[in-house]
């Protein structure tokens, strides 16, 4: 079956408008949790990995000349697919390959649905906010994006929670190994809204305090914004000679069905689709050499996801860490960012460490990293990333190095 490569990344998020910014402040231990500055709520005291632009200022990056009736999901969503594009070196409109678009979402237009509600409401209403009204639609972000890039050929909207953008990477991979695209630019983007905050804060899982992934003393999410795509091209075109980042090896999404909102306390489902992205790449659990893990820093997923980890590697896993601490929990753009995080991982060597973490929870051997490793370290050949979301749907991928680049 045909083998997937990653030519292009595009991202912004909490830590970086794009991914050289990205980089910068992984490198510096920067956290980009703060207090709200663009969305007002009532809860506004808490921290939140917050893009640090206003909407007419994302309208500006974007470089078009008409924003009219786009969201700032979708703004999000195209300053970062455009990048990921330009990274892969590639024109659309022009090359005549079979292209799709494949984006997730959590909340989609929510934000701007929460803003002109009560005027929405009004049958007669013919104020500008009615540009808005079908931007609730999970899918409005996915076809405005793929329209303004020029994608016609296959284009698809994925919202199975916080492992969204990991699945749409895991569809965008298929199409190409059964032959039905070429490429595929595959991600999600989810900014921040009252809705999603309101949420969590109901469920008790949000932290007032920067969060602490693995950490005995965790008490819950920050909530963030972003969006991150990867350019998958299939082997014949990534040949060309132009940069590849990685190549997806494996990947596998389980579920395993244990409750609306929490995972497996001993983390079945997080164990199975680490195990099932290994076995695909064809490789031993001892050639990892990082896991990106999911790591909300709520109790239960840091547990279940801890003991999966312990479980399948032993009380000497690979380096892992959770990267929330610097960006917030994205949502439905955690996994398309964290895989960009992991696919900087193999191409600079470098593993990026578990932000806040002190204290190693009691119920585990093991503990994230907490320092550098890199430069003086073998090349990081195999990193696994994890995401998991409610409803216990859990999805892994396994980026691996390619020799040469």
């Amino acid at each position: 079956m045909p083998r997937v490569y990653v030519t292009g990344m595009g991202a912004i998020s909490a830590i970086g408008r794009n991914v050289p910014e990205i980089i910068q402040s992984l490198q510096e231990e920067r956290s980009g949790i703060g207090a709200m500055q663009y969305l007002h709520s009532q809860h506004a005291s808490m921290p939140v990995g917050e893009v640090r632009l206003s909407d007419a200022a994302l309208a500006g990056r974007s470089g078009l000349a008409d924003t009219h009736g786009l969201t700032r999901t979708t703004l999000l969503a195209y300053i970062a697919a455009q990048e990921a594009i330009r990274d892969a070196g590639i024109t659309i409109s022009e090359d005549g390959v079979r292209t799709g678009f494949i984006s997730a979402t959590t909340c989609g237009g929510m934000r701007e649905f929460e803003r002109y509600f009560h005027e929405l409401q009004d049958p007669k209403a013919v104020g500008d906010f009615t540009q808005y009204a079908d931007t609730l639609d999970s899918a409005d972000h996915t076809e405005k994006v793929a329209a303004l890039c020029g994608i016609t050929d296959y284009v698809s909207t994925v919202s199975t929670a916080c492992s969204s953008s990991s699945n749409a990477i895991i569809l965008g991979a298929q199409l190409i190994k059964h032959g039905h695209l070429d490429r595929v630019i595959c991600g999600g983007a989810d900014a921040l809204c009252k809705f999603t905050i309101n949420g969590f804060k109901i469920l008790m899982i949000l932290d007032s305090e920067p969060c602490r992934p693995f950490d005995n003393t965790r008490k819950g999410i920050n909530l963030g914004e972003a969006a991150a795509y990867l350019v998958l091209e299939s082997e014949a075109l990534a040949g060309d000679g132009r940069r590849i980042w990685g190549e997806l090896t494996g990947y596998s999404n389980t579920n395993d069905a244990f409750h609306q909102t929490a995972s497996s306390p001993n983390g079945d489902g997080a164990l199975l689709s680490m195990q099932q992205a290994i076995d695909m790449a064809g490789i031993a659990p001892s050639a990892i050499s990082y896991i990106n893990a999911h790591g909300t820093a709520t109790e239960n997923n840091d547990l279940a996801e801890g003991m999966a980890i312990q479980r399948l590697f032993g009380t000497q896993p690979p380096p892992f860490s959770s990267t929330k601490a610097y960006t917030g929990h994205t949502l439905a753009a955690a996994g398309s960012l964290e895989a960009v995080f992991s696919l900087l991982a193999i191409a600079y060597d470098k593993v990026y460490l578990n932000l806040n973490f002190e204290n190693k929870m009691e119920e585990l051997a093991i503990e994230p990293i907490t320092d550098f490793i890199g430069d003086d370290r073998d090349s990081i050949g195999h990193v696994l990333s994890n995401s998991f979301g409610f409803g216990g749907t859990n999805t892994s991928l396994l980026f691996s190095k390619v020799k040469g680049t």
